[in-house]
Parts: structure tokens; C-alpha cells; sequence
């Protein structure tokens, strides 16, 4: 088959690799309809976080099963399916407690496991015509439809995208909040925005440097906000102050809820040409008021193998942990359990009550998936979700 194989820093290709076979009674292979290429795949591709040559990446993928092992009892050939990025048994200790990223069964002796995913297991990724799928009775999440169909991006986006979005909201505590404030206008950004507009939120801003994306958050709802303007609290708060403080609440010009959909590869707000990991944490910190909630869904790593600013190589950061204390803050961080969300959000994409595939801009072949790669990573062409069909 087709693969997109890493080999070294801004360099992937597409390889032929040999098919994927069963491996354990209870793996399933599945012929991939659609991939998409995520923001944390450029945490790889830009050579901050390398993984070993020759992996294949990706780890948002759909498809059809085409074979299952003995033990598998839930899943059969010929059904439409939809791979959560995090793979887990199902039945460990943590994945009982609902924590599915932190299943101890696929990596046996650590935590956690992905597809295509540096550190987290050597589990062949979605960029490619086919994946071998552990533990099949949990991965695969069957779908209506048929391959290809009008609701095939918004099943994509349940892969990690549209769940991404969702547990960041559940990280912040967003349920009918006043204001609400998203760094990131990329895809789990975006779709964060989407995730918290269902969950009642009332004002939300949305800060991104990029126009598609800004134009996106806007026609999505949001209030965009450019930190190529400016520093973007001040400007939150000049917003706030100009369309009127509820009475009582003229101290509380920043938000309620604040979310990170951005991670360690942030953009210098005083000079976007270079990155500064902790941008993000200090203006959160900044904007949220007393006694509100921050989320951090945005990817921080243990090693960057590419620091900038001095900080980050060991997973360090400064962090104002003094001025969250004083304010009472509460902060809600890590990868997502997809298990929590993804039947859910399944069932309310079935139901029409949303279309997070509307954040898909671009698709390519799987053949020009290196020039896919160059051009996310350069935020060209307008390109806000990519994807590739095999």
C-alpha cells in the first residue's frame, strides 16, 4: 500500500510499505476512505518533536473494515468506521475511570498510546490506504452512511478534531458562560468555538494572526480578534469596556473561561516571526478574571528537540503560577478521552444538530501529501483542515 512515511525534519514521503495484517485476535484492518492532517502532525514535520524515520503518521482517519480477528465481537467486514487518534483497551483501570489517553495496556509499562504519534507507541498512523486496528471492539466507532457521503468530513472531524474541540471545553468548564476566550483559530480551535456556542457560551473571542482563520471564527460565530493589532487582552478587555460590564462587574473586564488551542509552538506577540512557548499561558493568565477557568488543550511536550526563546527543551516554562493563585483560578490540562465524546458527538452529527466539517477547506490525494504538509505548515493557500483521500 501507499503510506506517508517521516524520514527527517520537513521531510515526508509517500512510500510503498507492505500491507497491514492481523495481528492479535483482536485487530481489525480497515481500508481508509479519509485522513486528516492535524496541527500536532507539524509538531513532528517541523522537527520539534521527531519521531523515529520511517514512521507512517497521521492519527485521524475513517474508513471500512475489510478484516477482523477471532476475538473481535462487535465489529464486522463491510462496516463504516471512525478511528479515535488515542488508542485504548477498554477495559484497564484508567480506561474504566474514563481516562482513555492514559490507558496502560497499549504501551505496557507507560501511559497512553496514539496512532503516528512520536512517543506514543510505534503504531502505524492513518496517512496511508490502510491501518492495522488494536483492540477493534473499542477503536472502531461504526457510522451510518456510506463512504464518501456529505457527512464524511464531519465523521472525520470525530476522529480528534471535533472531540478535541469538545473536551477543551469540558477542561475550561464551559457550560452557559458569560464570556469565553479561545487562543487558536485553527481546526481544534475552531471547533472549540463550535463545541462551546452548543454548550451555551455567550461572548466569545476568538485570537488567531491568520485572516482565513479569523474570517472562519467569525462566520462561526466568534468575535475575531488579530494579536498582529496588538496585544490581544488589551484588546479583549477595550471590547468589553466599550459594549458595557453587566452592573456590579466593572473589576471583571477580562472573561470567565479561557482556552488554549495553540500549545508550545505559539507566536511572539510582540514579534510573530518567532515563536514563544509560553505566549499563550501568560495571556490567559492575564485575561481570565478572578475565579474563572482556563483549559489548556493546545499540545505542550517533555523534550523539544527544536526550542526557541530559550525555554522549552525539557518541558520547562515560566509560568505566572503567582498571579492564577491570586486570582483563584482553576486550570484543566491534557490529552483527550476520546471514549467520553465521540458516540456522543456521533449521535448529534447524525442528527443534524452540527456540522463540524465545515472547517474542512482543502482535499488533496494521498500522493501530494508532501505538498500538503509544506502548505499547512505555511498556513498557505487559505488552508485551515486538510484532507486526504487514498
Amino acid at each position: 500500500m501507499k503510506a506517508v512515511v517521516y524520514h527527517a525534519p520537513y521531510d515526508v514521503r509517500v512510500k510503498s510499505v507492505p500491507d497491514p495484517v492481523i495481528q492479535d485476535a483482536r485487530d481489525a484492518i480497515v481500508r481508509l476512505t479519509s485522513s486528516a492532517l492535524c496541527g500536532s502532525d507539524l509538531h513532528m514535520y517541523r522537527g520539534h518533536l521527531p519521531p523515529t524515520p520511517g514512521l507512517i503518521l497521521g492519527h485521524e482517519g475513517m474508513g471500512v473494515i475489510t478484516a477482523v480477528g477471532d476475538n473481535v465481537r462487535l465489529r464486522k467486514v463491510g462496516e463504516r468506521v471512525v478511528l479515535p487518534a488515542h488508542l485504548y483497551c477498554g477495559v484497564c483501570v484508567k480506561c474504566a475511570q474514563g481516562l482513555t489517553a492514559q490507558c496502560l495496556t497499549m504501551r505496557p509499562g507507560e501511559v497512553g498510546a496514539a496512532f503516528g504519534y512520536a512517543g506514543k507507541g510505534h503504531y502505524p498512523g492513518m496517512h496511508a490506504e490502510m491501518v492495522r486496528v488494536p483492540y477493534a471492539d473499542a477503536n472502531c466507532i461504526p457510522l451510518p452512511g456510506e463512504p464518501m457521503d456529505s457527512a464524511e468530513d464531519d465523521f472525520l472531524m470525530l476522529a480528534d478534531a471535533f472531540v478535541g474541540g469538545w473536551h477543551a471545553a469540558d477542561l475550561a468548564q464551559v457550560w452557559g458562560t458569560p464570556t469565553v476566550a479561545i487562543f487558536g483559530a485553527g481546526p481544534i480551535g475552531l471547533l472549540t468555538l463550535m463545541s462551546v456556542k452548543m454548550r451555551g457560551a455567550g461572548t466569545v473571542f476568538v485570537v488567531d494572526g491568520v485572516d482565513a482563520r479569523l474570517a472562519k471564527a467569525r462566520e462561526l460565530g466568534g468575535i475575531p480578534i488579530d494579536f498582529r493589532e496588538g496585544d490581544p487582552v488589551g484588546a479583549i478587555r477595550t471590547y468589553r469596556r466599550r459594549h458595557g460590564l453587566p452592573p456590579g462587574e466593572m473589576a471583571l473586564d477580562g472573561v470567565d473561561a479561557v482556552i488554549d488551542a495553540v500549545g508550545f509552538e505559539a507566536l511572539d506577540v510582540d514579534n510573530p516571526a518567532v515563536e514563544k512557548p509560553n505566549q499563550v499561558i501568560w495571556d490567559m493568565a492575564r485575561l481570565v478574571n478572578d475565579g474563572g477557568h482556563l483549559g489548556v488543550m493546545g499540545v505542550y511536550v517533555k523534550k523539544d528537540a527544536k526550542p526557541t526563546g530559550g525555554e522549552g527543551a525539557d518541558g520547562s516554562l515560566r509560568v505566572p503560577w503567582g498571579l492564577l493563585f491570586e486570582k483563584g483560578v482553576t486550570v484543566g490540562m491534557g490529552r483527550t478521552n476520546d471514549r467520553q465524546y465521540t458516540r456522543h458527538l456521533r449521535d448529534l452529527v447524525i442528527a443534524g444538530a452540527v456540522r463540524p466539517g465545515t472547517v474542512v477547506t482543502h482535499h488533496l490525494p494521498l500522493g501530494a501529501a508532501p505538498d500538503g504538509y509544506r502548505l499547512f505548515s505555511e498556513r498557505a493557500n487559505n488552508i485551515i483542515k486538510l484532507v486526504f483521500n487514498p
